[in-house]
């Protein structure tokens, strides 16, 4: 099948989300000393997301997500929410529940980081929930991806929520 330039298009930026959410999993897990220093890898005890919650929250809902910091259930919902988001989005499987669960991924962390310091409301996180709205909307997981074979599985078919 030949793919019109569009389609190519949201494509990359299917896969390019998957490794926004995938890669930060990786460097979390493993400590590559990108983000994450070898010391504070989750594999050798650290806390993916204490950093963070910790340290970059402020404003309405600092308290909140302060009262979650080091909390285990925290950390196993936000690693386990990056692999499969990022890799739901980079193979083109699973786009629709990859992008509800990545909106409200980044939706926390947007509210996490209110008051925001460049723009009164609009930064990253929300481009990046429009661009994943977007691509739940049309076929992107089949554009460069496995969703064209992913959307003919028998549990697809019966739950349409995982194309």
């Amino acid at each position: 099948m030949k793919l019109e330039p569009q389609q190519k298009a949201l494509g990359l930026l299917r896969i390019a989300l998957g490794w926004i959410f995938f890669w930060p999993f990786i460097d979390k897990l493993f400590g590559l000393g990108f983000a994450t220093q070898p010391a504070n890898a989750w594999i050798s005890g650290g806390s993916p997301t204490t950093g963070f919650l910790s340290r970059a929250t402020e404003g309405p809902f600092a308290d909140l997500f302060q009262s979650i910091v080091g909390q285990p259930w925290v950390d196993w919902l936000f690693m386990i929410g990056l692999l499969l988001i990022g890799l739901s989005l980079l193979f083109g499987m699973g786009v629709r529940i990859a992008a509800y669960s990545g909106s409200v991924l980044l939706i926390l962390m947007w509210m996490a980081s209110l008051p925001l310091a460049q723009n009164p409301f609009l930064d990253q996180h929300i481009i990046y929930i429009l661009a994943l709205i977007s691509l739940s909307l049309v076929d992107s997981g089949a554009w460069l991806g496995v969703g064209s074979w992913w959307k003919k599985q028998k549990i697809v078919k019966t739950y349409p929520i995982l194309r």
